[in-house]
């Protein structure tokens, strides 16, 4: 009946285009999607042993391997003209959409699922204020947006690191509102960008902390509030901004910290070769790091 039952799902899944999820709004998916999640908690399930990670490896990390290899496309939620939904993309991803997906599996599995909604449950707390989709405003753009929500709902922490080796910064984000050309749907609607600059104010004004990239190089030891799996967001210098590209934490064996991440240069999911260091080295507005763990 098991095998019987999931036939039926599976075949359920290939037909859907957008479809409605309860009470939360519409959900867009593929088959190739929706198959690949109930796979890959599959594998996640069965390194668990009652209810604990048996892996070397955290969740976070054994699920952005997984999806090591997939092509980077940029911008992959912004939709012209559509009704804000939750999409499901795990074909091509951005920096963010990666990061989004690890972390929906790792906690699905965490809490000892394996189930399609809760996974998409999991990715509606990440991805939106408050974890509610209440159109396009409500998606946490930026990625101290990210973290703000994410911290309120308990899914995340920011590990701030030592003072003496961290500075401060103040969020003043205005990079959306300023630049209404670059985001389709902002291009067209200015009450989307009245809602976007609230938004923004909202979120501005907070001081946080971040280890400066001179810093990112130093020894494990040094760096050891930084684990494996640990969600990497780099802060820019760019104006209105606040990060410009996240990923994951990997020690790697030459002792140095890299940068698992979907990447714009290599056009894919990859583990950077180049340690974080000599990376943001060759990024002149990349300014730091801060370190945001799952819960």
């Amino acid at each position: 009946m098991k095998i019987y039952g999931m036939k039926i799902f599976l075949f359920i899944c290939s037909l859907a285009c957008i479809l409605p999820a309860c009470a939360q709004g519409p959900v867009s998916y593929t088959r190739q999607d929706s198959l690949r999640v109930v796979e890959l908690l599959e594998l996640g399930a069965k390194e668990m042993v009652n209810g604990k990670w048996s892996n070397s490896q955290c969740l976070t990390l054994f699920y952005a391997r997984q999806l090591m290899g997939r092509p980077y496309v940029a911008h992959t939620l912004e939709i012209k003209d559509k009704e804000e939904h939750l999409a499901i993309n795990l074909q091509s991803l951005d920096c963010t959409t990666l990061v989004e997906n690890v972390c929906a599996l790792a906690l699905t599995t965490s809490h000892g699922s394996k189930r399609w909604q809760d996974f998409l449950s999991w990715l509606r707390k990440l991805r939106y204020h408050e974890g509610k989709i209440n159109g396009y405003s409500s998606r946490n753009h930026y990625f101290s947006q990210w973290i703000q929500s994410g911290t309120q709902l308990g899914l995340v922490r920011e590990i701030e690191p030592d003072r003496s080796i961290s500075v401060p910064m103040k969020l003043s984000l205005t990079y959306m509102s300023s630049h209404p050309d670059s985001y389709p749907l902002l291009k067209v609607s200015m009450e989307e960008r009245r809602l976007i600059a609230e938004m923004e104010k909202r979120v501005s004004g907070a001081t946080v902390r971040y280890i400066p990239k001179e810093r990112v190089g130093d020894s494990r030891k040094v760096l050891s509030d930084i684990r494996d799996g640990d969600i990497i967001a780099i802060t820019t210098s760019k104006a209105g901004l606040d990060v410009s590209h996240v990923g994951f934490a990997v020690w790697g064996e030459d002792g140095k910290l890299h940068l698992l991440n979907a990447s714009s240069i290599h056009r894919k999911v990859i583990l950077e070769p180049m340690t974080l260091y000599d990376y943001m080295q060759k990024h002149p507005t990349q300014t730091g790091i801060r370190v945001i763990r799952l819960r």
